[in-house]
């Protein structure tokens, strides 16, 4: 699904909105809902629910009061209460799934502080928080410019302003503590608007900048994944890759996400398997575990003295093993279960070039083509005779 701004552009390739997951037209949103009671009636007596939620810029969602028994709809523009003056969102869902929507988040569904819904947003209300939007890019950049001049050691990442224009909230990311005083006083002569710093995560700036992963689809953060999870170094150990922090870390400089992905797969399948610190008793040795393939269920084990040497064996085996010297019995030699595990592989090679033969450029070349180039060259070398 796309919005009216994702058709294709010059030469048939796609254009894009360039919103990273946060359309304003609400078709390629990341946090659109699909409302599967929209076409139910509602039984005789019961009265809509009267909460809506309204979606701001990027991930921003709040649940409003709609005191006003407002008749509206999904992807309705509506002015909202704020902390001072008002705010523009969009509605993005209605009715009895917006009760579940605030006990997932804990809400309280009558909560008497709630924020109301002012009116469906006038053509004038559009006007100035479309006319705020397009500010952002240039206080964004005049904003770096003097936090580098005060010598903040912080980066600001992105800016909302508020519906109405009165305000504006900068958020930043620093890893140590910032006194950005001088910077609020600053900014407030330059912009003429009340400023609000907000503190955020790498994570958070890499969901709200968006950019391209090293799989080469953009990131998920950005896309598609609305919550982070805590992604600790056990999940590379877990599926056996290298502790390589550059390979490990994403765009924010944190452990990748996707990590935490197939996860779950791993744990199910380590479940009933040997530990990588098994030890072998045999009679020709003690062996030690050097590799395993989870999903193959065999494990590589060698002994002590006879590091290089390597036998592949069956997760079963292995156990059956463990339970032998459990007993305090000792089994001959790893390569007794090995024997059994040796598998002819045929390859099998398959014409992948269609029907041309792999010698076709050492056939020698046509002798009829060759004798026409010679008597096209002899022709050239006589000269002309005089008329």
């Amino acid at each position: 699904m796309g919005c009216s701004s994702c058709s294709t552009g010059k030469d048939g390739q796609p254009r894009g909105c360039k919103n990273n997951g946060t359309c304003g037209t609400d078709g390629c949103n990341k946090l659109t809902v699909f409302d599967w009671l929209s076409n139910m009636s509602l039984p005789n007596g019961e009265k809509p629910f009267d909460c809506v939620e309204v979606r701001f810029k990027n991930s921003r969602k709040e649940f409003f009061r709609n005191s006003e028994n407002l008749t509206l709809s999904i992807g309705d523009i509506v002015a909202s209460q704020a902390a001072s003056g008002h705010d523009v969102g969009m509605v993005t869902l209605t009715g009895a799934l917006v009760r579940v929507q605030m006990k997932k988040k804990k809400k309280a569904i009558d909560d008497p502080e709630l924020p109301k819904i002012y009116r469906k947003a006038s053509q004038k209300d559009i006007d100035i928080w479309q006319k705020c939007r397009d500010r952002e890019e240039e206080i964004k950049k005049r904003s770096r410019e003097i936090a580098i001049a005060l010598k903040l050691q912080m980066k600001i990442s992105d800016v909302e302003f508020q519906g109405d224009g009165s305000k504006a909230t900068f958020f930043y990311t620093a890893e140590d503590r910032v006194d950005f005083r001088q910077l609020i006083k600053d900014m407030a002569k330059a912009f003429g608007i009340r400023i609000e710093m907000r503190q955020i995560g790498y994570r958070q700036e890499a969901q709200r900048l968006g950019g391209i992963g090293s799989c080469g689809r953009e990131l998920c953060c950005s896309t598609w994944l609305t919550d982070f999870r805590s992604v600790s170094t056990a999940s590379a150990r877990y599926q056996q890759l290298s502790l390589n922090p550059q390979k490990l870390a994403g765009q924010c400089g944190k452990l990748k996400c996707c990590l935490n992905y197939e996860l779950d797969t791993y744990l199910e399948a380590l479940k009933d398997f040997p530990g990588q610190d098994s030890k072998l008793f045999t009679e020709k040795g003690l062996a030690f575990c050097q590799k395993t393939d989870i999903f193959k269920g065999t494990l590589w084990f060698s002994y002590k003295d006879e590091p290089a040497n390597w036998h592949i064996l069956t997760k079963e085996q292995v156990h059956e093993i463990l339970q032998k010297n459990k007993k305090k019995e000792k089994v001959a030699s790893l390569e007794e279960y090995a024997a059994d595990n040796v598998m002819e592989e045929t390859k099998v090679f398959e014409n992948v070039v269609g029907q041309d033969s792999l010698t076709r450029f050492d056939k020698p070349k046509n002798k009829r083509r060759n004798n026409k180039n010679k008597k096209r060259r002899n022709n050239r070398k006589r000269p002309a005779k005089n008329a």
